[in-house]
């Protein structure tokens, strides 16, 4: 077995507008044709992993942060929030009128007036990742799959990511949760946009080191791409760990190195630079 490598996705393998970059599709491709084993470690649930990314060639995935593994197909390991954790979590977001989305490898289910709300967030999230056209960014169109009028008390949940209307309502809510991984993301301490729940304990560092044992790997054999605080366990954990140049100033100096950004060929040049593919031209 050659190498095991792991990307996130946005943000590493596609940029803030869900772009993938060809010279990263002929990078994979050719790492796998070489021997090496690539696998997308993303906080996206399965039902988000849409086709274009398959199609490039993978071997599996890590999702929700770490609480869903596969490897070609079969689950290697998947932890759920309860039933009745996701009630608990409908209930009190409710109660604090505060709006959210539940993933699910089965598809991703937003609350009932999750569209309006997060309107906002979502085109200021856009502006902090550099999109030129952040004030045309749209729920729909930075959440093409969400489904809106479901049953909102699940039992196939990874993670529940919910908008903040202030700093204090993620606070609250991990005083509310201690029996959940409590995170946020959007931005660092109070400038945060979102906070999310998910399976006590996950980390992708902690799915990756189960991968491992599955496959028979050895750790001093794994790179990981990153470009967010999320990503810091798995580039942490693995021998390698890669900060994109987009990334953001934690992972940089978590990280044993720092590629260009994900629309600079990033990806293409750290393969080339660790010896998992030949240079060619882009």
């Amino acid at each position: 077995m050659g190498k095991v490598i792991f990307l996130d996705v946005d943000g590493t393998l596609v940029d803030y507008e869900n772009r993938l970059p060809e010279s990263a599709v002929k990078a994979i491709r050719a790492a796998r044709e070489n021997g090496h084993r690539v696998y997308i470690c993303t906080g996206r649930s399965k039902a988000e992993v849409y086709q274009e990314l398959w199609d490039i060639g993978l071997d599996g995935m890590i999702g929700g942060n770490g609480s869903y593994v596969e490897d070609h197909e079969s689950v290697v390991m998947h932890q759920l929030i309860t039933l009745e954790q996701c009630k608990r979590i409908v209930d009190w977001l409710h109660s604090r009128k505060l709006e959210f989305y539940l993933e699910s490898n089965n598809g991703l289910f937003a609350s009932e007036k999750f569209a309006e709300e997060a309107q906002t967030a979502v085109m200021e999230y856009s502006k902090r990742k550099g999109k030129d056209n952040a004030g045309q960014i749209t729920v729909a169109s930075a959440f093409p799959g969400m489904i809106y009028g479901e049953n909102l008390y699940r039992d196939d949940l990874n993670k529940v990511s919910y908008l903040l209307g202030s700093y204090q309502d993620y606070l609250d809510t991990r005083e509310q949760f201690p029996d959940l991984e409590n995170g946020t993301w959007g931005g660092a301490g109070e400038t945060a946009l979102f906070g999310d729940l998910g399976v006590k304990g996950i980390s992708k560092g902690n799915a990756i080191s189960c991968l491992l044992d599955y496959l028979g790997a050895k750790q001093e054999d794994t790179l990981a791409f990153g470009d967010a605080k999320i990503d810091i366990p798995m580039i942490e954990y693995c021998h390698i760990g890669v900060a994109m140049g987009n990334g953001g100033a934690e992972i940089k100096a978590a990280a044993d190195y720092i590629t260009e950004g994900v629309n600079e060929d990033g990806l293409y040049h750290a393969f080339v630079k660790f010896g998992l593919i030949e240079a060619f031209e882009k």
